[in-house]
């Protein structure tokens, strides 16, 4: 835009970036993250089919910044080595998807619940409720994909230290919320002993 010295509409960005990736280069991709690229910080997506627009021929949801002073305390852990490429998750189950596989058809409108949910939840301030369904999301997506043990155990270990968590996106990162500091300096040392870096995000 700069280079150029163009105007690009905020909601348009992300479908333009996501475009280049697709059609450019390829690559399996999807909204969610070329929106928070673009947005940052917290951001309520709507992708229902009826809430799509269109702006300079790019279809793109609804999006809107929310608060992050809304968020309980979160932590995201990863392992520095760890990393798998997106499209190995994703392209199955797009094709199963496309294909109308029935149980992948739900598990997405799970999701989109879960959505809904939490930004009610953030709104109440209900922390509990929030993640509870983080957790959710995380046990949905396990009953549709073959997800990787080493990624699953990072699940595993920050529950047992009483956190929420789901994955952040495929690459091995999982995010999720804590209570106070004594639970996330157990979740430092749980997941440290299993060679995951653990960080609070400024959002």
């Amino acid at each position: 835009m700069d280079f150029y010295g163009v105007e690009i509409p905020l909601e348009v960005q992300p479908s333009l970036a996501l475009a280049v990736e697709t059609e450019e280069l390829g690559i399996t991709a999807g909204l969610q993250d070329r929106v928070i690229q673009v947005y940052e910080g917290l951001v309520s997506m709507d992708f229902a089919a009826e809430r799509m627009q269109e702006t300079h021929g790019y279809r793109h949801g609804v999006y809107e910044r929310l608060d992050p002073t809304l968020l309980p305390p979160v932590y995201i852990a990863y392992k520095p080595d760890v990393s798998e490429p997106t499209e190995v998750f994703h392209n199955d189950i797009r094709g199963r998807y496309n294909r109308g596989d029935a149980v992948v058809a739900n598990a997405m409108t799970t999701f989109a619940g879960l959505a809904a949910d939490a930004r009610e939840a953030l709104s109440a301030g209900d922390h509990a409720r929030l993640a509870k369904l983080m957790d959710t999301n995380f046990d949905t997506r396990r009953s549709i994909y073959k997800l990787p043990a080493g990624q699953v155990e990072m699940i595993d270990v920050a529950r047992r230290a009483g956190a929420s968590a789901k994955f952040a996106g495929s690459g091995g990162a999982i995010v999720g919320t804590y209570r106070d500091e004594a639970m996330f300096g157990e979740l430092h040392r749980a997941l440290g002993a299993i060679g995951c870096v653990v960080i609070k995000p400024k959002i």
